[in-house]
């Protein structure tokens, strides 16, 4: 049987209900995970560690840095992973991650809820053993496993608050989709270099979403000292103002003299 490492992190799925409202409770998860789904331990030997406990909206690169740590030192331990991780940000962990970890020979699968598992209507435990028997695979890479989809943990977005479904990915399709039967959609790779974690990040990036009547005086308040990169979110096929007050390309001349890279994509989800 297969060794799994599942990391607790947070989120809506380690809530349990308080009163008329819900917390993050790291005792009441473990209890749940245990009583409420004993049937995990058919599918695999787990492991629990919980590394942190937050709202997902808090969490930053320092958080992805440790996660990665968390995988590295038990990296050889294990035949898969899988964190729980709130729904607002798992996306971007999951990208971050999927940088970090070089060369993956493992699954390394993010889950969640939009529901919290102790509530009678929750997605908590369906994703959960979607996510541990998708660890137990040959997948090399990071996912993103909800609803019975997984997504390349790269391509993937928060598409809804409000469904069950919450993630996909516009431009590529699932890497695996769970039925009767889990079907990879990738070919595992025969000869992989090892594994290598490079987990490390810059906060002096900077993101502008470019929309009709941008002020160029706000533009003119960034500090580009401190700035290594600029993604420019855009219109269409990379389309921004370039008349009168509203001109773009003096602030983008601007940023070159300051050595910061600008980089261009589109707004446009599905393209």
């Amino acid at each position: 049987m297969k060794k799994i490492l599942l990391i607790q992190t947070g989120g809506t799925i380690a809530m349990s209900a308080k009163g008329e409202g819900v917390e993050l409770d790291p005792e009441a998860w473990s209890d749940l995970l245990i009583k409420q789904i004993p049937e995990l331990e058919e599918l695999a030997e787990i492991t629990t560690y919980p590394l942190f406990f937050e709202d997902s909206s808090d969490l930053n690169a320092e958080h992805w840095v440790n996660l990665a740590k968390c995988i590295d030192v038990n990296y050889e331990k294990y035949d898969g992973f899988v964190i729980l991780h709130g729904t607002d940000t798992m996306a971007y962990t999951a990208s971050a991650l999927s940088f970090s970890l070089q060369n993956l020979s493992k699954p390394v699968i993010f889950t969640g809820s939009q529901v919290p598992m102790s509530s009678v209507r929750s997605d908590a435990r369906r994703n959960l053993i979607n996510s541990v028997e998708m660890a137990t695979t040959e997948l090399q890479e990071v996912g993103i496993c909800f609803n019975d989809h997984v997504y390349r943990g790269n391509r993937a977005t928060k598409l809804s608050i409000g469904d069950f479904d919450a993630f996909g990915s516009p431009n590529l399709d699932p890497i695996a989709e769970i039925g009767l039967n889990i079907e990879l959609n990738v070919e595992p790779k025969k000869l992989i270099p090892a594994f290598e974690n490079s987990a490390a990040f810059s906060n002096e990036i900077f993101v502008l979403t470019v929309h009709p009547s941008l002020s160029m005086n706000i533009l003119d308040c960034l500090d580009l000292t401190k700035l290594k990169a600029i993604i420019v979110r855009t219109f269409g096929s990379g389309n921004f103002p370039m008349k009168g007050e509203y001109n773009m390309i003096p602030f983008f001349e601007k940023c070159r003299d300051h050595d910061v890279i600008v980089a261009i994509v589109s707004q446009a989800d599905y393209d």
